[in-house]
Formats: structure tokens, C-alpha cells, sequence
């Protein structure tokens, strides 16, 4: 095992991974890879929270597989999250440090039970408590998150000094947040939306669609909204500084500068500007997708691999458990 400080970070599997999930995470995770013992996983059993179906499932986490690791990341830093039963065995432990007050101040569980009223599981009253076994099984010391993810890590931050407390000693790491530059990717759609797969194939663009795809959905997308980007009759609408931001987080640096100076002095042209977003986003896609044919040619053998993986990864989870029961008088 390495040195380095250990990362720990998931996706939970929805199918092929659309450019605000790339852009958003997985392009970050390649380059962490580098600099940080990383570990990333498939996080199915967080997938049940919600409704889902057992078949669709199971094809998706292999789908989710398939797709990162075409995106770049290492085989060997990849794990399937229900191979590794350990992270549930220390969610149960973990659920004994955590307060009820804690869970219900939770606004993602306000946010997502108001999707589906009719059935709200225990699971997605209780899936932060399972976030921070993910994080503590590893003693991650290090966690990309997004705005939206602070609140779950401050509870795990919570959890381990209280787990820390009661062992009187520092067994967990406290994690850190990792904030990187991470672009906003709103739907080409609906600017005011986030790109989401959930909302339908129009607000979403698949990182592994054909060219003729991506740049028919980049020249249907929204520019003028009527509604500015910072509110003022005349800032930058939403749908233009969208398709900037994909500019700009597809690498295409020198089109970028050219043609928010074209914006600048009022003499853009919204049909170059999205081609150039085009351009950007098929040049981000070709390789991807050519890798993901490469991987899919032997399906049998990159799923061994996974499974190996996982195996691997496996036994760091076994040694953290085997520690936190003798802590706790857990006979084992």
C-alpha cells in the first residue's frame, strides 16, 4: 500500500456517465490518481436507496465499470462496492455513533424523499452513515466533494471522532475535504437545470455518443433564456456561459479566449461558439469511446479483473472491521 494520502470517492451506477458527471468527477478522479493512493468505487448498494430494478441494476454497475475505466482510471483502484460486504457490516457500527437528530438534518434525504413519496426506505434516511463507512473502511484521509457533499462529510467527521472517542484513541482519520476546480455543467436544455441523466436524453449529453450526436444535441442547446447569467439586463445569459464553461472544461483554452473576447465586443456569433464547444467535447469523446470498444471486446476478462480488484481492495476493509470489533467487544 502506498504512502500517499488516501482518497476515497464513488458513482453510483446510472449507465453510461454524461459530461457534467465526466467533467464533474471523473476527469478529476484521472488526475488524483497521481498524486493520492485513490480508491474508487461502483456504490450499488447506495443505488437502493432509491426504487430500482434488480436486472438493471446489476448491468448498470457493470456499465459503470466499463465507462471510467475508458475515462482513465486504473483497474486496480476500481471496486464494486456489494463485493466488499464489510462497508455494510461497519455501517451497522457506525449507525450506533450516530445521532437521529444527526440523519434528519440531512437536506438530501428532504430533497430526494420529496421524489418518490409514496415509499421512503429506511436506506435513504440512513445511506450517510453508510458514506462514512465507505470513507472510514479505507481511513481515507482525503474526499473530492462538491458543494452538495459537505454536509454528508462533516457527519462522517462527526462519526469517526465520536467512534475515536468512545476507543479512546485516533483509530479514524479525521477526513479532509478536497475541493478542486470543478465546472458547473447545467443541462443544454435548461441552463437553470443540472445535466442529469434523470431528467431525459435531452439534458444530458453521453460522453460515449457518437460525434454526429453530440454536435446535433451543442447546436439545438439554449443560448438566450431571458434570463442573464448574474441577473443584470446585461450579464451573460445562463445558456451562453453553459456552453463557455463546456468551452473552457473541454481544454479548448485558445477558442475559449477568442471568443469571449468576441462576446466582449458584442460581436459573437452563438453559431461559432458552438461549434467550437462541439469541437471541444467530440475531441474529449473520440478516445474515450475508442478505449470503451477496446475494453468491451473482452467483457469476460475485464470483469475478472474488477473482481480481482475488488478482492484486493477487499482486504484493507477486513482489517479495518477486524479492528473496530475488537474495539467495540464485538465476539468475532
Amino acid at each position: 500500500m502506498s504512502n500517499r494520502q488516501t482518497i476515497l470517492s464513488g458513482i453510483q451506477p446510472t449507465g453510461k456517465i454524461h459530461f457534467g458527471r465526466y467533467f464533474g468527477a471523473v476527469k478529476n478522479w484521472k488526475l488524483l490518481q497521481e498524486e493520492y493512493d485513490c480508491i474508487y468505487m461502483i456504490a450499488n448498494y447506495h443505488a437502493m436507496s432509491m426504487p430500482f430494478q434488480a436486472k438493471k441494476l446489476i448491468e448498470n454497475s457493470w456499465e459503470a465499470c466499463f465507462s471510467i475505466l475508458a475515462c482513465g482510471i486504473k483497474i486496480e483502484n476500481l471496486f464494486i462496492q456489494s463485493l466488499i460486504p464489510e462497508h455494510a457490516e461497519l455501517n451497522w457500527i457506525l449507525n450506533c455513533f450516530t445521532s437521529y437528530g444527526q440523519l434528519g438534518r440531512m437536506t438530501q434525504f428532504k430533497d430526494k424523499s420529496a421524489q418518490n413519496e409514496e415509499f421512503i426506505s429506511a436506506g435513504l434516511y440512513t445511506y450517510p452513515v453508510l458514506q462514512a463507512a465507505d470513507i472510514l473502511i479505507y481511513k481515507a484521509t482525503t474526499v473530492p466533494v462538491g458543494k452538495d457533499q459537505e454536509q454528508h462529510l462533516e457527519l462522517t467527521r462527526d462519526i469517526a471522532q465520536r467512534f475515536n472517542n468512545f476507543a479512546g484513541k485516533e483509530f479514524f482519520p479525521i477526513p479532509e475535504a478536497l475541493y478542486t476546480k470543478v465546472p458547473k455543467v447545467m443541462s443544454t436544455a435548461d441552463p437553470s437545470r443540472k445535466m442529469s441523466a434523470s431528467l431525459g436524453d435531452k439534458h444530458n449529453i453521453d460522453v460515449f455518443a457518437d460525434e454526429k450526436r453530440i454536435r446535433k444535441q451543442i447546436r439545438s442547446a439554449v443560448t438566450d433564456t431571458g434570463q442573464s447569467e448574474g441577473g443584470d439586463a446585461g450579464a451573460m445569459s445562463a445558456g451562453v456561459a453553459n456552453l463557455f464553461s463546456l468551452l473552457d472544461a473541454s481544454g479548448q483554452d485558445e477558442a475559449h479566449a477568442s471568443l469571449l473576447q468576441d462576446y466582449e465586443s458584442g460581436s459573437l456569433r452563438y453559431a461559432d461558439l458552438k461549434e467550437a464547444v462541439a469541437d471541444g467535447l467530440v475531441t474529449v469523446s473520440t478516445p474515450i469511446r475508442e478505449r470503451y470498444q477496446e475494453l468491451k471486446s473482452d467483457r469476460k476478462a475485464v470483469k475478472n479483473q474488477i473482481k480481482q480488484s475488488s478482492h484486493e481492495i477487499r482486504q484493507r476493509a477486513q482489517e479495518t472491521v477486524r479492528e473496530v470489533k475488537e474495539l467495540c467487544g464485538l465476539v468475532r
